[in-house]
């Protein structure tokens, strides 16, 4: 993760009861939070019980989301803006944001843009975005044979993961931004035709999805994430600017899940094709896309640029080491592993750590 990926992140410390209401009054919290181990909660479907006696309290956890997200939008515009106005042409970040805005703009003139409005510093929603992931699924093969995909929680990409679910397949969603744990796997068996829907959204996530953590032995077929821009010829793609693609692609080259010959696919509206993302200046870390899917077409990249082996913790933030539990696990579980330590890169400044409620 470049700098300006890791310093416009929302970070979040998780208080269970934030989310959760105990039924007994005699303790203002749950059992003591380990930050050696993930926090594990399994719903029951159909209704808001958890098997322990607790009630997921989904509008708070929507009105955390959304205050977060906002945040990190107002921090991603002070950078963006800082970033591309430093005049730097040896800058890695400031030609990203460039494209970026250009795209977000170009979306927004041409109305093409879908809500949550405006696009710029998100995975735009765009017009066509249940066509494109139509195109994922009876397009591709890979789709086709696929037991287990990992898609990214945005909206644009929500038809696919409806289509992955209603199609008898696993989900794999990593949590908004990494805030709460890691990963959630939902599995269509434990559904009913009702919950389905809802289970493609943020809430729906946390309300039926079951929590791992890196011990978690799963094999994902395929991966689906979004864009911003991406260009057809080279596979070059660029996010949104907060670098949790990168971060989650590395952990899952961790835990085995995925390899070199796992396909990357995005879906994008023809509108984010780009043929200006330079190659030579990629980062280590930026993940390639071998297939792009548009309410128009199916494209095989046929990609040559490499894919990353991991986590780079030389691009890492001490900040969002520290805020980010699962990557301070996965640190010392490397470290313990190797004998060496994995020193990470420069400090930054991020948005504050919400307060922990008492």
């Amino acid at each position: 993760m470049d700098s300006n990926l890791i310093r416009v992140s929302a970070p979040f410390t998780f208080e269970p009861n934030n989310y959760l209401i105990t039924k007994s009054r005699k303790s203002n919290r749950l059992s003591s939070f380990s930050q050696k181990k993930p926090f594990t909660l399994s719903f029951k479907l159909g209704n808001n019980k958890a098997r322990n006696g607790v009630a997921f309290d989904e509008s708070a956890y929507e009105a955390e989301r959304l205050s977060m997200d906002a945040k990190a939008r107002d921090l991603m515009a002070e950078t963006s803006k800082r970033e591309t106005e430093s005049g730097a042409e040896d800058d890695p970040k400031s030609w990203k944001w460039i494209i970026r805005k250009r795209i977000w703009d170009l979306m927004e003139v041409q109305n093409i843009a879908q809500n949550p409005r405006p696009v710029h510093h998100r995975i735009p929603n765009f017009v066509g975005a249940s066509v494109a992931a139509k195109n994922v699924l009876t397009g591709l093969e890979e789709f086709r044979v696929a037991g287990c995909v990992k898609v990214n929680p945005d909206s644009p990409q929500k038809q696919v993961r409806l289509l992955t679910l209603s199609g008898g397949k696993k989900l794999l969603t990593p949590q908004p931004r990494l805030r709460t744990g890691f990963f959630s796997v939902l599995d269509s068996s434990m559904l009913s035709p009702s919950t389905i829907n809802e289970a493609c959204t943020s809430v729906g996530v946390a309300k039926y999805g079951k929590q791992i953590g890196l011990d978690e032995i799963i094999k994902v077929d395929l991966i689906v994430i979004g864009s911003v821009a991406v260009n057809p010829k080279t596979g070059a793609r660029l996010g949104k600017g907060e670098g949790f693609a990168e971060l989650e692609y590395g952990m899952l080259r961790y835990m085995g899940a995925i390899d070199d010959s796992t396909p990357v696919v995005t879906s994008v509206h023809d509108y984010q094709l780009v043929d200006d993302i330079p190659v030579e200046k990629l980062l280590i870390h930026d993940v390639p896309v071998d297939i792009i899917c548009t309410p128009t077409q199916v494209i095989f990249t046929n990609t040559t640029i490499p894919k990353p082996q991991g986590i780079y913790w030389d691009k890492l933030s001490p900040e969002k080491l520290g805020q980010i539990r699962i990557l301070r696990e996965l640190k010392g579980r490397i470290e313990q592993e190797t004998g060496k330590e994995q020193i990470c890169g420069p400090s930054e400044k991020l948005p504050p750590m919400a307060k922990r409620r008492r």
